[in-house]
């Protein structure tokens, strides 16, 4: 059981303000913000990529920090697997999990733990990559072992023991560019062909940056009321409801 062997830091570690991380956590906040109200012993999952979870800093939660890779955790933060997490059973009213699932291998093993630090009714926050035909030598370079549609999300936290309270696909305003972009990876030869360390995320201009970040916001827009019914990511809110069997 491991999660995903040679792959070491995020990206964002090295580039917190590339547009994806940006824009990651504005769709995070718009979409699963009312399912962490009132939740103040949090667990993040994968914390040394910070920008994805800075907006569960807001002041009013006890936040703990876990990543398998040291770099780009703070003080508060523990070195450690998803697969088996150093903390008591129900430790947490809440643990979020964005971009950190899809590392771990088995899948069911990494679940069971969220489940297992979690209170009953506690809530759990997910975001994975979507569609395993997206996938090129670029997941292969972060270290992934699946990329997901909606619907296996859902059946994978529900085996686990949660009630899925909403479950939406993120990152449509820019899916075409997406496309193009797997699609470009896919003809060319494969760069990656093993985990890297720290991948280097594609070059993005200034201008095209303004231009993502600005498409981004429709995405914004419609999660605060809508789920989307495409994107190149999936994210999810659940409710543990059981433990993990």
């Amino acid at each position: 059981m491991t999660d995903a062997g040679g792959h070491g830091g995020s990206p964002s570690i090295e580039q917190p303000d590339y547009w994806w991380y940006l824009a990651r956590t504005d769709l995070l906040h718009a979409a699963l913000s009312d399912h962490a109200a009132d939740r103040t012993t949090v667990l993040d999952i994968g914390s040394a990529d910070g920008p994805s979870a800075g907006w569960l800093h807001d002041g009013t939660r006890h936040l703990a920090s876990l990543d398998i890779d040291p770099r780009g955790l703070g003080s508060n933060g523990v070195c450690g697997s998803a697969l088996s997490l150093p903390f008591a059973d129900a430790s947490f009213d809440m643990v979020s999990a964005f971009d950190v699932i899809e590392h771990c291998d088995p899948e069911a093993e990494a679940l069971a733990e969220v489940n297992r630090v979690l209170q009953p009714g506690g809530t759990f926050l997910m975001a994975v990559p979507a569609y395993q035909w997206a996938w090129t030598d670029f997941d292969v370079a972060n270290g992934h072992f699946r990329r997901y549609t909606k619907r296996r999300a859902v059946d994978a936290v529900e085996r686990a023991g949660f009630r899925v309270e909403r479950a939406t696909y993120a990152f449509a305003s820019v899916f075409p560019g997406f496309v193009a972009e797997r699609v470009a990876r896919r003809l060319r030869d494969r760069k990656h062909t093993r985990p890297a360390d720290v991948v280097d995320v594609p070059a993005v201009p200034r201008a095209l940056h303004h231009v993502l970040m600005g498409l981004t916001k429709v995405d914004h827009a419609i999660l605060r009321h809508a789920d989307l019914p495409f994107g190149s990511s999936v994210f999810l809110a659940a409710t543990k409801v059981r433990d993990a069997g």
